[in-house]
């Protein structure tokens, strides 16, 4: 007993690949051009980083007499919110391009 090929569903099969190969790849490039930009906590430094992680540009205010130690503390505590501010705009991006798609998992 042979099994019989069901060619409709092949093809729809297909057609849904595509259709989320081509999400893929409009998700690659929406978390290389969307930017996120945030702040020290003291306001000092600003960051701005994009969905991929990649920085783009680390901008500091007026120094107001702040030391070496100081400024060093702000410029950590903006990389590390413009990295989870790029983890948060990713988790974003995905379910704005996937959220029609359920889990595999």
């Amino acid at each position: 007993m042979g099994r019989e090929i069901d060619e409709t569903w092949i093809e729809e099969a297909v057609e849904r690949y595509r259709r989320i190969d081509a999400l893929l790849a409009e998700f690659d490039k929406a978390v290389t051009t969307v930017e996120v930009s945030v702040r020290s906590p003291d306001g000092l430094v600003e960051v701005v980083v994009t969905a991929d992680g990649t920085i783009r540009d680390v901008r500091i205010d007026q120094l107001r007499g702040q030391s070496g130690a100081e400024l060093s503390r702000s410029v950590r505590a903006a990389v590390t919110a413009a990295t989870d501010a790029a983890a948060w705009a990713r988790k974003k991006l995905h379910a704005e391009t996937f959220g029609d798609y359920r889990s595999l998992a």
